[in-house]
């Protein structure tokens, strides 16, 4: 049998868990809001919460966890956090506004005929510093379940 318990695959099932649980509870509050069920949101990026921001920060927890939080492996992993929060709010989000622009102007140019120029953009491409936050304090708080649920149950 293959150890999970403070080892790697701890800390990548942690990471890919988070990442997976946030797009389910954006997928209900998404239906909750619109009262309409969409399983698109399951592959779509943007929304609330950040799953990129969930899986990142409980990859990082888990590692700070079982190496240590002064381990350069923590820092490491966290530095890779902060950087992909911060481009999920910043350069993510800005590109979905430009998106969001230019599919207004070619809807405006092309008379509502945006499959002559090959469709619209994808306009929800980012997070709002808001959801990036909530999706990383949902990460933090599963890798901190997850772990101690693994050392209860199987070490």
């Amino acid at each position: 049998m293959i150890e999970i318990v403070n080892t790697g695959y701890e800390v990548l099932i942690t990471g890919m868990l988070s990442a997976f649980l946030a797009q389910v509870i954006k997928f209900f509050i998404f239906t909750i809001k619109t009262r309409h069920i969409n399983f698109k949101i399951f592959t779509t990026t943007g929304g609330m919460p950040s799953s990129h921001s969930a899986g990142v920060m409980g990859l990082s927890t888990s590692v700070g966890l079982i190496s240590g939080f002064e381990s350069v492996s923590f820092a490491i992993a966290l530095g890779f956090a902060l950087v992909t929060m911060y481009d999920a709010a910043g350069v993510r989000r800005a590109a979905g506004k430009t998106a969001a622009c230019l599919n207004k102007m070619m809807d405006d140019f092309y008379h509502h005929d945006v499959q002559a120029i090959g469709g619209k953009l994808k306009e929800l491409l980012g997070h709002t510093p808001f959801e990036v936050i909530m999706g990383a304090i949902f990460g933090v708080l599963f890798a901190i379940y997850f772990h101690r649920y693994m050392l209860v149950h199987f070490a």
